[in-house]
């Protein structure tokens, strides 16, 4: 599908501990928990931590079907070409949009937390300046933005330290957490249940937030070009990014239950984490899991500039969009074009956030807008792996569970909360969500006129496709092969 001309990524950078470290870091734990926790609490209550643990079943189905697909079709695009080879072009492009979209939303409300952490840590009332949390967080963007460009291996060594002092922080207040003797409420098993959602409506605006908080972790798949024995690698480096981001998640949601009031976490909207640490250890432990927010914040803003970019690399590579997107740099081997693209575009959008209010109602619509795109490519990604393991499902009762029924029901709960959840959000957010997806049929119908390959697809299915390994290091010594040394129909 790929015309496969120019310069490929630099395969073989990264590990399989590298790729973990990238499938956490991408979900965002602690930024997840600060920026989400209020609007969260705000759709469902103390059921939160009940929307996180039937959100993540679901979602577990869309990351076995992510490590099924990336076995047979190792491409940056992830489910733009599985999509695209098993459903039908049209979907497959929408699914690469959808995430195009999304992540450059996510750099104007990953980008404003940034910024007004890092303004906390010297003075609380800064963190309140719109104008200033935006200059500081382009800055924080910037920044990332010049790590992405010089290449795989400078973005892993950045983010190994910052995801690595990130998730030290949490795990001492989870700890923190659990001895802490003066709660607001006792815990009660019944958050685990479906008694405290107001309906099903309500349940499934739940769950679409509960889904932002654990997007993130597919970056895995959009770098399988530059991973060694990548076919396993990125699919299981997924798995267990799910799985540790989920028990973090839980363990904080229930704290919040406990031990912060209904009225701390409304008046906290965007801070909720920082007024935890103080009651946990009070002096330093606001400090301190602002710190690990902020670095949170900027860690995810890296990792979401990788899936934009790769997915952008990929599209312009397969020339469904400007073929610019698709040129690599000579020395660092990143898509530099489509790095300078996104950098301009999400600065533009800093600037347009000024007039949109205060950061707690920017990140509300925001979260709420890349929750439905969020539903859509990960849905289409569900389906994908049926359609491409449906001569396999029936060999053994893994194939049948694994890649097929558990897939397809994360497939069905994305569509149904996409559906669902559409009554409960706001205008902006509708708009947003939408309106992002609308967008993309115009340069979709536009390349499919010019004659695009990647509208005649060579169908993905399994059963023809020979399970073979990335390159050997050292195996592939010229740029132009890297990509063409990923065999993926016969």
């Amino acid at each position: 599908m790929s015309n496969n001309r120019g310069r490929g990524l630099q395969a073989n950078v990264l590990g399989t501990f590298d790729t973990v470290v990238m499938a956490v870091a991408g979900s965002a734990p602690a930024y997840s928990l600060a920026a989400t926790t209020a609007v969260l609490v705000g759709a469902v209550g103390v059921a939160g931590p009940a929307a996180l643990l039937y959100c993540a079943i679901p979602m577990l189905g869309i990351a076995l079907a992510f490590s099924y697909l990336s076995r047979i079709d190792v491409n940056a695009g992830a489910s733009y070409s599985w999509v695209g080879r098993t459903l039908h072009p049209f979907l497959g492009f929408l699914s690469g949009w959808s995430l195009v979209i999304s992540a450059t939303i996510f750099m104007v409300a990953g980008s404003l937390p940034a910024g007004s952490m890092t303004l906390a840590l010297f003075d609380e009332r800064l963190a309140d300046d719109t104008v200033l949390s935006i200059v500081v967080g382009a800055v924080w963007f910037l920044v990332m933005l010049g790590v992405v460009l010089g290449g795989a291996r400078l973005t892993v060594r950045a983010q190994l330290l910052m995801s690595g002092v990130e998730l030290a922080v949490l795990a001492l207040f989870a700890v923190l957490a659990v001895f802490h003797g003066h709660d607001a409420r006792a815990f009660d098993w019944s958050w685990l249940g479906f008694s405290h959602f107001d309906g099903v409506s309500g349940f499934a605006s739940g769950a679409l937030v509960a889904a932002f908080y654990y997007w993130g972790w597919d970056v895995t798949s959009n770098l399988s070009e530059e991973t060694r024995n990548s076919r396993r690698t990125t699919g299981l480096a997924g798995l267990i990014g799910v799985g540790i981001v989920f028990l973090l998640f839980e363990v904080f949601t229930i704290a919040v239950n406990v031990v912060l009031s209904s009225r701390q976490i409304a008046e906290n909207d965007a801070n909720v984490l920082a007024v935890l640490g103080e009651e946990l250890w009070p002096g330093w432990g606001g400090k301190l899991l602002v710190v690990a927010v902020m670095l949170s914040t900027i860690a995810t803003l890296e990792t979401t500039l990788i899936q934009v970019t790769r997915s952008l690399f990929a599209m312009g590579r397969d020339r469904t969009m400007p073929p610019a997107l698709g040129r690599v740099h000579r020395t660092w081997n990143t898509p530099w074009v489509a790095i300078v693209v996104v950098g301009g575009v999400a600065l533009a959008m800093f600037i347009a956030s000024n007039a949109l209010g205060s950061v707690g109602e920017i990140l509300s619509d925001a979260i709420s807008a890349i929750g439905l795109q969020i539903a859509v490519y990960y849905g289409l990604t569900g389906l994908a792996v049926v359609v491409a393991y449906r001569r396999m499902l029936l060999k053994s009762v893994g194939n049948f569970v694994l890649g097929g029924l558990w897939p397809l029901f994360g497939a069905l709960f994305m569509f149904w909360i996409l559906v669902e959840s559409l009554g409960d959000l706001s205008a902006p957010a509708i708009a947003i969500g939408i309106g992002g997806l609308a967008a993309g049929l115009v340069p979709m119908l536009w390349y499919w006129r010019q004659g695009s390959e990647y509208y005649r697809p060579a169908k993905l299915d399994a059963a023809r496709t020979v399970e073979a390994d990335y390159l050997p290091d050292g195996a592939a010594a010229a740029p132009a092969r890297l990509h063409e040394g990923l065999p993926t129909d016969f």
